[in-house]
């Protein structure tokens, strides 16, 4: 609910805030008070583009502030996602008269003399889109111009559907698998031929590297071993010269004078001889020692080394050959052997995908058709839950003109299939060819009888624009019990209408206001008579500067707004004629809220 609306700068308004309760408001003022610039701050607060032309004269820019209380309803937790997402915050109010701390959104809208525009949402700069998004579950407007989106068909059948209570999702989720159900069976047969050279190519490619049957990490083991074997001959007589180093050579110097091992022996034995007699030369003696057994260790395995050394041409060769053979594959497939083989296991998966054989198309078109059935079933079903409720709703409405003082009107919906177009969706529903589309195969058009002995015409082309505000207003109250908590603001849509009409419109709005917050900009007190709440935008000049304010009128100043709107002046007739209209409306209120 929309708690209060602070406007500065806007039009004639300087500064003016717009406090607004549950229930009905009425916003009334004489012509040219302002009236219009309350709607207008509502749409500019809520994403509409903006006007630098709608700036007040002298003001660097017009500032619109919004109060916004939330509640437990869905709209509203879409409401509290959405300002999270864009990075506000909610704040709570524990003083409002509610259970526990309510939860208050605050929004502004900036608009520069210069046409800049910004926003804020829940305290954080947000796009102008945000404002648009929270339009959507907390706001409907309507106005005379906005009674030409009721001409539309596609605004026909979303109000048609909103009363049947159809859920478009089952269908929905249906006529996308459907279409790429059809998508791809189309591409799989328009591409056959170049999806089977690539078939070939990726075969070909595997059978190589399957022939071939390389290892992880094979190619890096055959380099290391291909440059060993290389090296043989110079390997050899380095690890000889260490053994001979090590521990000498046994053919040529049996002393072992000159070898590590055998200094180190003597060593060993010498120092043994003295072995206790310092206790620190019995620490270099241990070390001595420990070198004396790595060089033995070292030597034995120097000798170990020399004895796996072969120097076999043909296994050198034979490894030269297989490393050809995987180069092959790596300058075809990969940097390297591993990448080869991840390119292996992406085409075998990739080749699976592609079956462009007689079985993958007969594949593709039973699931096709399997789709197209679903679907069709699907749309059959919304088509006869729309038709069952389109008798319902002209019903109400017509019902409902009848009170509006059109008791000769009739309200006529037709649910037609769409013919089947060329190069366009089709789906076969109960035998025929008809045009889908993601709200199902159905067209809805709202045709109206307004006097009786006339054909029911398009509400497009007959229907006047008092007529139209009637209709609307007259749908407005049969779709109430939708589930809908959205604000609804009704801007003069009572134009061309008078005497017993505008009383049967204020008493709609106000049925409407029992379940939602309704504000209504009116110039009739039939209507006004009807409002919870009712606040007057006054007009003052000084000759030069044109200005208005925003009050809350009760009481006696309430009756004299009244009889203002009754006759132009405060006559004791205007008055009384005012206080009769507050007390019965008053009275029809209170009889037809629920106990």
């Amino acid at each position: 609910m929309l708690e209060e609306l602070r406007i500065a700068g806007l039009g004639v308004i300087g500064d003016a805030v717009l406090p607004l309760s549950p229930g009905l408001t009425a916003v009334t003022g004489e012509t040219g008070a302002g009236k219009t610039m309350v709607v207008t701050g509502l749409t500019l607060l809520f994403g509409a583009r903006a006007d630098a032309g709608r700036v007040r004269t002298g003001a660097e820019q017009a500032v619109i502030d919004g109060r916004v209380l939330l509640g437990d309803a869905p709209t509203d937790a879409a409401v509290l996602a959405r300002v999270t997402d864009a990075g506000g915050a909610i704040d709570t109010d524990g003083d409002v008269n509610t259970d526990g701390d309510q939860k208050v959104l605050l929004i502004r809208r900036t608009v520069s003399s210069s046409g800049r525009s910004r926003a804020h949402v829940g305290g954080a700069p947000a796009p102008v889109g945000v404002l648009s998004d929270l339009a959507e579950q907390l706001l409907v407007i309507h106005g005379q111009s906005d009674q030409l989106r009721l001409t539309r068909q596609a605004e026909q059948r979303a109000a048609l559907d909103v009363f049947a209570g159809v859920d478009l999702a089952d269908y929905g989720e249906a006529f996308q698998q459907w279409r790429a159900a059809e998508q791809a069976l189309l591409t799989r047969k328009s591409s056959a031929r170049q999806l089977q050279q690539e078939a070939d190519l990726l075969a070909h490619g595997l059978a190589e590297v399957e022939s071939a049957a390389p290892q992880a990490g094979e190619d890096v083991a055959l380099r290391a071993a291909a440059q060993r074997l290389g090296h043989i001959d110079a390997l050899r007589i380095a690890a000889q010269q260490a053994c001979v180093a090590l521990r000498g050579d046994d053919e040529g110097a049996s002393d072992g004078a000159g070898d590590v091992s055998a200094l180190l022996g003597q060593t060993v034995r010498q120092l043994g001889q003295i072995e206790g007699a310092d206790e620190s030369l019995d620490v270099l003696a241990a070390r001595v020692t420990d070198l004396a057994e790595q060089a033995e260790d070292l030597a034995r395995e120097f000798a170990a080394y020399l004895d796996s050394l072969d120097a076999d041409p043909q296994e050198l060769a034979r490894i030269e050959e297989r490393r050809a053979a995987l180069a092959t594959l790596t300058r075809r497939y990969g940097d390297d052997i591993d990448t080869v083989l991840e390119w292996a296991e992406q085409a075998r998966s990739r080749l699976a995908d592609i079956d462009v054989s007689d079985a993958a198309i007969a594949a593709l078109t039973v699931e096709r058709d399997r789709a197209a059935k679903r679907a069709a079933k699907l749309a059959a079903a919304l088509s006869a839950t729309r038709a069952g409720a389109a008798e319902k709703l002209a019903a109400a409405v017509t019902e409902e003109l009848h009170g509006l003082a059109m008791p000769h009107a009739q309200l006529v919906i037709q649910v037609r299939p769409r013919a089947a177009q060329a190069n366009a969706p089709s789906l076969t529903v109960n035998g025929v060819p008809l045009h889908a589309g993601a709200e199902g195969v159905d067209e809805v058009e709202f045709l109206l009888q307004a006097h009786s002995g006339t054909a029911p015409t398009s509400l497009g082309r007959g229907a006047s624009g008092g007529e139209l505000s009637r209709v609307m207003l007259a749908l407005e109250v049969c779709l109430a019990d939708s589930g809908s908590t959205a604000t609804m603001v009704f801007d003069e849509i009572d134009a061309g209408v008078g005497g017993r009409a505008a009383v049967e419109v204020g008493r709609r709005l106000a049925q409407l206001a029992r379940t939602r917050q309704v504000v209504v900009v009116t110039h009739l007190p039939q209507v006004a008579a009807f409002a919870d709440s009712h606040i007057v935008v006054d007009k003052h000049s000084d000759g030069a500067v044109t200005s208005s304010d925003i009050r809350t009128v009760m009481g006696e100043s309430r009756v004299a707004e009244l009889a203002r709107m009754l006759g132009g002046r405060e006559t004791d007739a205007a008055r009384e004629h005012a206080t009769e209209m507050i007390s019965q409306a008053q009275r029809e209120t209170a009889l037809a809220r629920p106990a």
